[in-house]
């Protein structure tokens, strides 16, 4: 069997300023050196992994426009939840707004996964979960 392990996540986007300053500043990626692909983007490094933001304005993005957990979406790992979560309200991000803010926190301290998660979305409404997940290797 092959031993499979994620390289990159790719997301698209329909303005890369816009984006880029999500990422950097909400979630606090720094950019990593990228081909010079004829799409243009930019690479953000999340420890040995990358998440590839990419101008696509006919992707396939969310026509709804609210935080789902239960959407298509990817999760950041990271040791001190409340640092994220406070890191995240840094920049204007609530659980008390509105489902359909663009802002808003779909907080879960506890439930089923067994730790705590929040969801948020970025400029072009992709789900991003942040947990604090332990790493488990998965039985083949």
């Amino acid at each position: 069997m092959l031993e499979l392990s994620l390289h990159h996540v790719s997301v698209p986007t329909h303005d890369l300023e816009i984006a880029a300053a999500f990422y950097e500043k909400v979630l606090g990626l720094k950019r990593i050196p990228r081909p010079p692909f004829v799409t243009v983007g930019f690479w953000f490094g999340v420890g040995r992994n990358q998440i590839h933001v990419i101008v696509n304005h006919d992707a396939s993005f969310r026509p709804s426009k609210s935080v789902d957990s239960e959407d298509i979406h990817f999760a950041l790992r990271v040791e001190d939840f409340e640092a994220a979560y406070k890191q995240v309200k840094s920049h204007g991000y609530d659980e008390s707004y509105p489902d359909s803010h663009p802002k808003k926190i779909l907080l879960k301290r506890t439930g089923r996964a067994g730790f705590p998660q929040l969801f948020i979305m970025d400029p072009d409404f992709n789900t991003i979960e942040i947990n604090v997940a332990p790493f488990e290797k998965v039985a083949a």
